[in-house]
């Protein structure tokens, strides 16, 4: 199945891409991400946890950047997992590129996903996925605005001259940002849902 997401980021482009491709520093914005091995400059392993109401899903995988192009700001990778209990897996082969936007970049990415086992049950509708995947990148988003360009910019000058960094308690910026909680799929999911349905019933509308 093929689908599209975006979202924004409120910087200018190089900044945005230097902030994205710090891999080890926005893998705890992504819900349920952890980030478990770096095996080279390309090449990641960690895991991503799922609950779908009483059904928890944790994939153990891979993701690899087989393409970057920082000058057009662009870049190509394949992730794979499997379910930590065997009930399938998940491929995807992705591309993304930046572009200026009035609030800073848009980051707009395109997805091929492949499904397989029991997995593949969960998510036959490709308009339920891209949604259930919107709504991770949402919360992705809002992440790492709070937890890494919001504390870049705790060191802007204010009203009094002074900047933040000087008037606040001193903090230890390598400190990654804390890791997210799982996706729970509770109300989000209802929202998927409820899409799904409008989809289906939206050809009878008048």
């Amino acid at each position: 199945m093929e689908f599209d997401n975006e979202f924004e980021v409120p910087v200018p482009v190089d900044q945005a891409w230097e902030i994205l491709m710090d891999i080890e520093r926005i893998a705890p914005c992504v819900p349920g991400a952890e980030l478990t091995e770096v095996v080279d400059d390309k090449t990641y392993k960690g895991k991503i946890s799922v609950k779908l109401g009483p059904v928890a899903l944790t994939f153990n995988g891979q993701t690899t950047f087989e393409e970057l192009d920082v000058a057009n700001h662009s870049a190509k990778l394949k992730a794979q997992g499997t379910d930590a209990k065997g009930r399938g897996g998940a491929h995807a082969n992705v591309a993304f590129h930046m572009e200026p936007s009035d609030n800073g970049t848009k980051v707009i990415i395109e997805t091929n996903l492949q499904l397989s086992g029991a997995v593949a049950q969960y998510g036959r509708g490709v308009g339920m996925v891209k949604d259930l995947s919107q709504q991770i990148i949402s919360q992705f988003s809002e992440n790492l605005k709070k937890n890494v360009i919001d504390a870049e910019a705790g060191t802007t000058t204010g009203d009094s001259g002074a900047t933040t960094a000087e008037t606040a308690a001193p903090q230890d910026t390598g400190t990654p940002p804390p890791a997210a909680a799982p996706v729970q799929v509770g109300g989000m999911g209802l929202k998927v849902i409820w899409n799904a349905i409008k989809r289906l019933f939206g050809a009878k509308d008048t």
